[in-house]
Protein backbone atom coordinates (compact mmCIF):
# COMPACT_ATOMS: atom_id res chain seq x y z
CA UNK A 1 0.00 0.00 0.00
CA UNK A 2 0.97 3.39 -1.14
CA UNK A 3 0.61 6.26 1.79
CA UNK A 4 -1.53 8.18 -1.21
CA UNK A 5 -3.83 5.07 -1.47
CA UNK A 6 -5.31 5.29 2.34
CA UNK A 7 -6.07 2.21 4.31
CA UNK A 8 -7.80 -0.58 3.04
CA UNK A 9 -10.01 -2.49 4.98
CA UNK A 10 -8.28 -6.54 3.96
CA UNK A 11 -12.00 -7.56 4.94
CA UNK A 12 -14.35 -6.04 2.25
CA UNK A 13 -11.29 -4.15 -0.18
CA UNK A 14 -13.05 -0.44 0.90
CA UNK A 15 -11.23 2.51 2.55
CA UNK A 16 -11.39 3.30 5.95
CA UNK A 17 -11.52 6.78 5.95
CA UNK A 18 -12.06 8.26 9.47
CA UNK A 19 -10.55 7.11 12.11
CA UNK A 20 -13.66 6.50 14.11
CA UNK A 21 -14.39 3.45 11.58
CA UNK A 22 -10.65 2.10 12.21
CA UNK A 23 -10.20 -1.21 14.17
CA UNK A 24 -6.74 -0.61 14.23
CA UNK A 25 -6.91 2.10 15.82
CA UNK A 26 -9.20 1.37 18.30
CA UNK A 27 -6.71 -1.91 19.19
CA UNK A 28 -3.85 0.44 19.37
CA UNK A 29 -5.97 3.00 21.48
CA UNK A 30 -7.18 0.26 24.21
CA UNK A 31 -3.50 -1.58 24.20
CA UNK A 32 -4.28 -4.47 21.74
CA UNK A 33 -1.78 -3.50 18.72
CA UNK A 34 2.42 -3.33 19.68
CA UNK A 35 3.31 0.45 18.25
CA UNK A 36 5.96 -0.99 16.40
CA UNK A 37 3.84 -3.11 14.30
CA UNK A 38 1.06 -0.25 13.53
CA UNK A 39 1.99 0.67 10.32
CA UNK A 40 2.87 -3.00 8.85
CA UNK A 41 -0.89 -4.29 10.35
CA UNK A 42 -3.74 -4.99 8.05
CA UNK A 43 -6.21 -2.09 8.73
CA UNK A 44 -10.32 -3.34 8.68
CA UNK A 45 -13.69 -0.97 9.26
CA UNK A 46 -14.76 -1.61 13.45
CA UNK A 47 -17.74 -3.58 11.49
CA UNK A 48 -15.81 -5.83 9.42
CA UNK A 49 -14.14 -6.81 12.60
CA UNK A 50 -17.54 -7.84 14.73
CA UNK A 51 -16.13 -10.36 17.37
CA UNK A 52 -14.60 -6.80 18.56
CA UNK A 53 -17.05 -5.20 17.74
CA UNK A 54 -19.54 -6.20 19.80
CA UNK A 55 -18.26 -4.84 22.43
CA UNK A 56 -18.73 -1.21 21.48
CA UNK A 57 -21.57 0.41 23.66
CA UNK A 58 -22.34 3.85 22.85
CA UNK A 59 -24.88 5.61 20.67
CA UNK A 60 -22.89 6.62 17.72
CA UNK A 61 -22.43 2.83 16.79
CA UNK A 62 -25.04 0.63 15.80
CA UNK A 63 -24.84 -2.80 17.93
CA UNK A 64 -23.52 -5.46 16.26
CA UNK A 65 -25.03 -9.34 17.60
CA UNK A 66 -22.20 -12.32 16.46
CA UNK A 67 -24.05 -15.42 16.71
CA UNK A 68 -21.99 -18.89 17.99
CA UNK A 69 -19.17 -19.25 20.43
CA UNK A 70 -17.69 -16.04 20.48
CA UNK A 71 -21.26 -13.65 21.01
CA UNK A 72 -21.77 -11.89 23.75
CA UNK A 73 -24.09 -14.29 24.95
CA UNK A 74 -21.70 -17.62 25.27
CA UNK A 75 -19.23 -15.43 26.67
CA UNK A 76 -18.23 -15.16 30.77
CA UNK A 77 -20.57 -12.02 32.15
CA UNK A 78 -17.57 -10.76 34.10
CA UNK A 79 -15.26 -10.69 30.68
CA UNK A 80 -18.51 -9.36 28.66
CA UNK A 81 -18.78 -6.69 31.13
CA UNK A 82 -14.78 -5.93 31.57
CA UNK A 83 -14.46 -6.15 27.44
CA UNK A 84 -17.45 -3.89 27.20
CA UNK A 85 -16.14 -1.05 29.00
CA UNK A 86 -12.40 -1.12 27.52
CA UNK A 87 -13.78 -1.41 24.13
CA UNK A 88 -16.16 1.58 24.39
CA UNK A 89 -13.79 3.93 26.09
CA UNK A 90 -11.50 3.20 23.03
CA UNK A 91 -14.09 3.89 20.75
CA UNK A 92 -15.26 6.92 22.56
CA UNK A 93 -11.05 8.18 22.09
CA UNK A 94 -11.35 7.63 18.91
CA UNK A 95 -14.15 9.84 18.62
CA UNK A 96 -12.07 12.19 20.66
CA UNK A 97 -9.33 11.87 18.35
CA UNK A 98 -10.78 12.69 15.57
CA UNK A 99 -11.38 16.22 17.30
CA UNK A 100 -7.93 17.16 18.18
CA UNK A 101 -6.78 20.11 16.23
CA UNK A 102 -3.45 19.95 14.15
CA UNK A 103 -1.04 17.84 14.30
CA UNK A 104 -1.61 14.66 16.02
CA UNK A 105 0.79 12.96 18.36
CA UNK A 106 0.22 8.89 17.84
CA UNK A 107 1.84 8.14 21.08
CA UNK A 108 -1.06 10.13 22.67
CA UNK A 109 -3.58 8.20 21.09
CA UNK A 110 -3.84 5.05 23.76
CA UNK A 111 -5.86 4.90 27.20
CA UNK A 112 -3.77 5.59 30.00
CA UNK A 113 -3.79 2.06 31.09
CA UNK A 114 -2.50 1.15 27.50
CA UNK A 115 0.32 3.95 27.68
CA UNK A 116 1.55 2.23 31.00
CA UNK A 117 1.67 -1.32 29.08
CA UNK A 118 3.52 -0.05 26.09
CA UNK A 119 6.11 1.59 28.44
CA UNK A 120 6.47 -1.76 30.08
CA UNK A 121 7.18 -3.25 27.36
Amino acid sequence: MKCDEGYRCDVCGQDVTSIVDSDLYLRYVIGQLDPETLHTTAERHLRCNPVLAQFIDDPRFEPLVVDGPMGLANLDPDFVAERRDLVTRGFRRLHEINHWPGDRDLTQYPLPEAIETYRSE
